[in-house]
C-alpha cells in the first residue's frame, strides 16, 4: 500500500471504516492545445470522523483534487470510491443528490447569499433536498447554535464579520449531517483569532463522525489534523516532519 493509502496516527472515532477511496486518480486539462497533467495516477484514502490536510504548493492542483473528490469535475482516468461505491458510474440525478445529502462544501470565499437570513442560507441544503421547512429550519437552527450563531439567524451576511460568515458557510455545508466535508483554503481570508476559531469548529464537528479533507496553506490548522499529506508531481505523500506546509 502506498504511503497516501496509510492510515493516520491519531485514533479515529471510527478509524476502522473505510469510508473514501481514490484509486489511480488522473485528471489533464488542455490550454491552446497544451495537455497539462495535474492528477497523475493519485492514490487516496480517508477514514469516517478523520480529518485530513493536504498541502502543497500554489498551482499543484489542490483544488482539483477536492473537486474530483467532491464529483464536481470527472476524472480524466482513474476511481472514487464512497462506501466502496464509484460514483462517476451513477447517473447525474444520484449524483446530485448523493452530493447534497453526503457531501459538504466550504470555500475560501463563504458564497453566502446576500439576500438571505444566516437561518435561510443554512436552510437551503434541506430545502432542495425537500425537506419539510420545518424540519430544514430546525436542523439550520441546531447547526448555527452549534457553531455559536444561535443569537444572530435573523442577520443577513452584511451584518456578520468575516468569521461569522465563514461559519455560517461551515453550518451551511455540514446542515445535513453528511459523511464528509471538503474544505478549500477555508481560513485564507481570516485574520489568525478567527482562523483558530474555525479549526476548533472543525474538531468538534469530527467528534460527529464527519471526515474532514482540507487543502490549507495554514501550518497551525494542518498540524492540528491527524494526518498531513503533501501534494507534489500529481500525486499524495506523507509530510515529513521536517516538511514545510
Amino acid at each position: 500500500m502506498s504511503k497516501s493509502a496509510s492510515r493516520a496516527k491519531s485514533p479515529t472515532p471510527a478509524a476502522d471504516r473505510l469510508l473514501i477511496q481514490a484509486q489511480g486518480l488522473s485528471k489533464n486539462f488542455y490550454d491552446a492545445g497544451r495537455e497539462i497533467q495535474v492528477l497523475r495516477g493519485l492514490n487516496f484514502s480517508a477514514y469516517q470522523a478523520e480529518r485530513i490536510a493536504i498541502v502543497g504548493q500554489s498551482g499543484v492542483g489542490k483544488s482539483t483534487l477536492l473537486h474530483v473528490l467532491g464529483s464536481l469535475e470527472r476524472p480524466t482516468a482513474g476511481r472514487v470510491l464512497f462506501d466502496g461505491q464509484d460514483l462517476f458510474a451513477l447517473a447525474a440525478r444520484q449524483l446530485a443528490e448523493f452530493r447534497n445529502l453526503k457531501l459538504g462544501f466550504v470555500f475560501q470565499f463563504h458564497y453566502l447569499l446576500a439576500d438571505f437570513t444566516a437561518l435561510e442560507n443554512v436552510m437551503m441544503p434541506g430545502l432542495i433536498a425537500r425537506l419539510p421547512e420545518s424540519e430544514a429550519r430546525g436542523k439550520a437552527e441546531e447547526m448555527l447554535k452549534l457553531v455559536g450563531l444561535g443569537d444572530k439567524l435573523y442577520r443577513r451576511p452584511a451584518e456578520l464579520s468575516g468569521g461569522e460568515q465563514q461559519r455560517v458557510a461551515v453550518a451551511r455545508a455540514v446542515a445535513l449531517r453528511p459523511r464528509l466535508v471538503l474544505a478549500d483554503e477555508p481560513t485564507g481570508n481570516l485574520d489568525p483569532k478567527t482562523a483558530e476559531e474555525i479549526h476548533s469548529l472543525f474538531e468538534r464537528l469530527s467528534e460527529l463522525g464527519i471526515t474532514f479533507v482540507v487543502a490549507t496553506h495554514n501550518e497551525k490548522l494542518a498540524r492540528r489534523m491527524h494526518r498531513t499529506m503533501v501534494l507534489r508531481d500529481g500525486q499524495l505523500h506523507q509530510q515529513s516532519a521536517q516538511e514545510p506546509v
